[in-house]
């Protein structure tokens, strides 16, 4: 099963060619290489042409030589700038040479995958309408509520299993974005037994993730834990975290937990609030245990936005504005 196949074909054709774009690099290279690597073109030869870096004249090139190592080549195009609105005027002879070839390109024994990690292409174009109908065309977008079941389906249609446990926490412990998600998920697969992906597994090979780590300081602030929590601030500052980064980090925290009790309060059930606000479930329901009332998360929120607004200003010169926080919280 082919990872790209769990995303929505808005251009089904009876190629292999195909068109992956979106603005998320990470997660197109992630499925350009998988499909690359499928069994099916095991002999062929694979050529990367990055357009920037390369040039035009260097993918028409591989586009139209036969290749000296096999048969079929997959070549893989990075970086297509030519399918966006600002293209110089200085490549107009190899946009329109790149416009013959993709008009035959049922005719080409070689497969072409673009990979377009752009937030928008010019669909006005000629040779972008050619290729949008030439291609099967994939969109990969992945909204925060759906990255658990997007994980699970790419883990299966990898061979791997992993518990719901051990998901959970992978997800928690990637803030819930899928780059970090399948960053993570690399080194899960070098450390499964048997594809076996365990709740034990994740705990040993993946840390706790930043907002993770704040999300315990404050729990334990409110607790009245401060002995945890100060040493708990304390290990994100050796680590390297600044104390803007941590107080943007905690504001998030706090707003998620006061509109969550907002929208709690008006009726709202736990899953509406998670598509409503598009984050993990796993977050509101931790937000929805929180015991501050409303006012009070307010406050701190007040608090909060005023120390960064003074930091900023240079009112404090030193990181113990921060410990003078977690302990007034």
């Amino acid at each position: 099963m082919t990872l790209l196949s769990l995303f929505k074909n808005t251009n089904r054709n009876d190629n292999l060619h195909a068109l992956v774009w979106g603005e998320d690099d990470f997660l197109n290279d992630y499925l350009v290489n998988s499909y690359a690597k499928e069994e099916q073109f095991k002999d062929y030869e694979h050529i990367v042409v990055d357009c920037e870096s390369d040039g035009l004249d260097e993918l028409i090139a591989d586009l139209t030589e036969s290749s000296l190592f096999s048969e079929q080549k997959l070549i893989v195009i990075k970086n297509p700038f030519f399918l966006t609105a600002k293209v110089p005027k200085k490549f107009s002879k190899q946009l329109d040479d790149l416009q013959k070839i993709f008009e035959k390109i049922a005719d080409l024994e070689d497969v072409v995958v673009i990979e377009a990690s752009y937030e928008k292409i010019d669909r006005r174009k000629k040779l972008t309408k050619t290729i949008m109908k030439q291609f099967n065309v994939f969109e990969p977008k992945i909204r925060p509520y759906e990255v658990g079941a997007m994980t699970k389906a790419i883990i299966k249609a990898e061979g791997y299993t992993i518990t719901q446990s051990a998901l959970q926490i992978l997800v928690e412990r990637s803030d819930q974005v899928m780059d970090t998600v399948l960053s993570n998920y690399q080194k899960l697969k070098m450390a499964a037994e048997n594809n076996k992906i365990t709740e034990k597994s994740v705990i040993q090979n993946v840390d706790l993730s930043l907002a993770q780590n704040i999300f315990a300081i404050l729990d334990a602030a409110l607790n009245k834990n401060y002995q945890e929590a100060t040493d708990r601030l304390n290990n994100q500052l050796r680590e390297g975290a600044t104390p803007i980064q941590l107080l943007a980090v905690f504001e998030n925290q706090l707003e998620l937990i006061l509109v969550v009790k907002i929208l709690a309060q008006r009726q709202r059930s736990e899953s509406q609030i998670v598509k409503e606000l598009g984050v993990h479930p796993y977050r509101v329901k931790l937000a929805m245990k929180n015991k501050l009332a409303i006012n009070k998360l307010e406050k701190l929120l007040d608090d909060a936005i005023k120390l960064e607004f003074n930091y900023k200003n240079g009112n404090y010169h030193e990181d113990n504005f921060l410990k003078l926080f977690v302990l007034n919280v």
